[in-house]
């Protein structure tokens, strides 16, 4: 029998209490002029909107500088939803980078922004409606709140900080370098507790799905975030995973599943 509550509420960052497409693709072009020297200041303003829509296929920060890489080739849209992670693969090793380069050029590029003008940074984020008080209520209900993402640690507490939030929940950020199925494993209660897990990434809860030991968590994925609508075709068609939408997250637990 499903546990109506949640004891441990683990909640991804970027696409599901924080929609940062804005700080993506300003930080990426960044980035992207600091390793191909060649680049305009300004990014083109036709590459913005179809960045906002290929964010789905970024599942780790250093990804976004080449994903414009790729746009500026001309690699057609159509592909590059369908098969990123091998055109990503194929693009590290024609331009002869790195994974490792490129992640230090974003968040050399992010450091230095904040660092002159945070307030400019800050604004380029918004939290989805009413994320931050249902993250607040959940806390006042006495449920353990984490965040486990893909985002630096010390990116999501500024802006938690800055959204208000002053008692801030644990954060698992990239600095982890652990999948996130390891950190729920780490995170997994006894008995009859519960962890209820919600995602923006399909890829990410059906690795969880896979696993055995974590056959009790509650997986969801966030409609609202950086998916695609094939995507939450296949969640709506999965026994395990709940599709939840943002005004499903806003009300109390009992309006989720």
């Amino acid at each position: 029998m499903p546990n109506s509550l949640p004891t441990l509420l683990a909640l991804d960052f970027d696409g599901v209490l924080c929609d940062g497409r804005r700080e993506y693709f300003q930080s990426a072009w960044r980035a992207y002029g600091q390793i191909w020297t060649d680049a305009e200041t300004l990014p083109p303003p036709q590459l913005e909107q179809p960045f906002y829509r290929l964010r789905p296929v970024v599942e780790t920060g250093w990804e976004m500088p080449l994903l414009l890489r790729a746009m500026l080739l001309e690699y057609p849209e159509a592909d590059l939803l369908e098969n990123w992670s091998t055109i990503a693969l194929e693009l590290l090793a024609t331009e002869r980078l790195t994974q490792s380069l490129l992640q230090a050029a974003l968040d050399g590029q992010r450091d230095a922004w904040m660092k002159t003008d945070l307030a400019e940074w800050l604004h380029l984020h918004r939290f989805y409606p009413d994320t931050i008080a249902r993250l607040q209520a959940a806390i006042a209900d006495g449920v353990s709140v984490v965040i486990i993402t893909t985002k630096e640690s010390r990116f999501v507490a500024q802006l938690l900080q800055e959204a208000g939030i002053t008692q801030l929940p644990q954060i698992f950020g990239r600095e982890q370098q652990r999948p996130k199925r390891d950190i729920l494993r780490e995170l997994q209660p006894v008995g009859e507790s519960a962890i209820w897990f919600v995602e923006d990434r399909l890829k990410t809860l059906q690795n969880v799905q896979q696993q055995p030991d974590l056959a009790q968590v509650e997986l969801f994925l966030a409609d609202w975030g950086y998916n695609t609508p094939a995507e939450r075709t296949l969640a709506q068609q999965d026994d395990r995973i709940h599709l939840i939408s943002l005004e499903q997250f806003s009300q109390p637990f009992s309006s989720w599943r």
